[in-house]
């Protein structure tokens, strides 16, 4: 669904009726309105980690804004990220973000830091450090190395890069304690997690109180809106003359009212909303598993976490990392699979990095399809 960008799904007829109300209004006005107030409000009082907000456009953005922040508030310079995680496209953090063979990874307790895109100085990420996820030993080394001149660690709840990769238990836990104990920010980047996995996110999913979060995609209901929140004492630092965040576009007009559509709709009778695309995903990975099972002549493992699940091609019980992906993950065979369903009207993005998720208009009726159409892909595949 768009990336992860429409848990309301296509067209949904609140999102029409609200834009077309609201375009009528102003498109935009690039300065405080009422309704920046009242979406900051909802989500302050839904989110109990975060106490101020600071909206942006894209998850790119807001992670942008979120480094600067740490930096500011702790006069560190380096920024502790993990092997296979994404948090956009900025200099500082595009390295190691995509699958390579593992003999150009290095040692797992020294990987070694590869930029993923042409024109990325080394200056830009000399003071980001890579360490293996999913790792205590390999993270408490890390930490004791490089914690006490580290501005934060940043974090998915869930690996969403690489497929589905859930934390293994208290591994979270363990870094925001970490954090606490050298004096670093502990980050939690919700951009495709938050408003999916549930109404608190990972955060909540996990137990977590992060220093900075960071959303996007599914915050705007369709529409680019991206959100920097977190304690009141780190977000102080974004105020004038402090750490700059700027932008004409942010915060636009049009996407904080689809924000406060998705909030509302999702929101309402208990959180309806997040239950629904919980049992959806939940129940379509258990369908994969069982056609999976039925055909057993290809080895495959399902992997999701509430509304979000993957299908990986490998021979192993569990992929736990980014190495395991890069090492056992049988990538071509899945996009042959996802090119496959797509004949059938199912749309799978082929990328096994990347992952579905469910909308509260799916059906019972779309899982059943897509169990019919993955079985009858599988029977035809060498």
């Amino acid at each position: 669904m768009a990336f992860g960008a429409l848990p309301l799904g296509h067209a949904h007829p609140k999102v029409v009726e609200t834009i077309t109300r609201e375009v009528t209004r102003g498109t935009h006005f690039a300065t405080a309105l009422e309704v920046e107030v009242e979406v900051a409000e909802i989500l302050v009082n839904l989110l109990p980690h975060v106490d101020k907000v600071r909206f942006a456009n894209t998850g790119t953005e807001a992670a942008m804004a979120a480094f600067r922040l740490a930096r500011g508030h702790t006069g560190r310079r380096k920024i502790i990220k993990f092997e296979g995680h994404y948090h956009g496209w900025s200099d500082a953090v595009l390295i190691n973000t995509n699958p390579y063979p593992p003999t150009l990874l290095g040692h797992p307790n020294d990987p070694i830091r590869i930029p993923d895109s042409s024109g990325i100085p080394e200056e830009a990420w000399k003071d980001t450090i890579v360490v293996r996820w999913n790792d205590v030993e390999a993270l408490e080394r890390a930490m004791a190395i490089h914690g006490h001149d580290a501005a934060c660690v940043v974090t998915e709840g869930v690996m969403s890069n690489m497929g589905v990769i859930p934390p293994k238990s208290g591994y979270l836990n363990r870094m925001q304690e970490l954090c606490h104990q050298y004096g670093a920010l502990f980050y939690l980047d919700e951009t495709v997690t938050g408003f999916r996995l549930a109404a608190g996110g990972a955060a909540e999913l996990y137990g977590l109180s992060p220093d900075i979060v960071t959303y996007g995609k599914a915050l705007g209901g369709g529409l680019p809106m991206a959100m920097i929140g977190g304690r009141a004492e780190v977000m102080a630092g974004l105020e004038w003359g402090k750490v700059l965040h700027f932008g004409t576009h942010n915060a636009g007009r049009l996407a904080l009212h689809l924000t406060k559509v998705m909030l509302e709709t999702m929101l309402a009778d208990n959180q309806a909303g997040f239950s629904r695309i919980k049992d959806l995903g939940l129940k379509m990975g258990s369908e994969v598993r069982r056609v999976a099972k039925a055909n057993n002549r290809h080895g495959i493992v399902v992997q999701g976490v509430n509304s979000m699940f993957q299908v990986f091609f490998t021979e192993k019980e569990e992929i736990t990392d980014f190495r395991d992906f890069c090492t056992y993950v049988d990538r071509m065979k899945f996009r042959d699979f996802a090119l496959r369903l797509m004949d059938k009207g199912i749309y799978m993005n082929p990328s096994a990095t990347l992952h579905s998720l469910s909308s509260i208009v799916h059906t019972e009726a779309d899982i059943a399809a897509t169990a019919r159409a993955m079985a009858e892909v599988l029977e035809e595949m060498p």
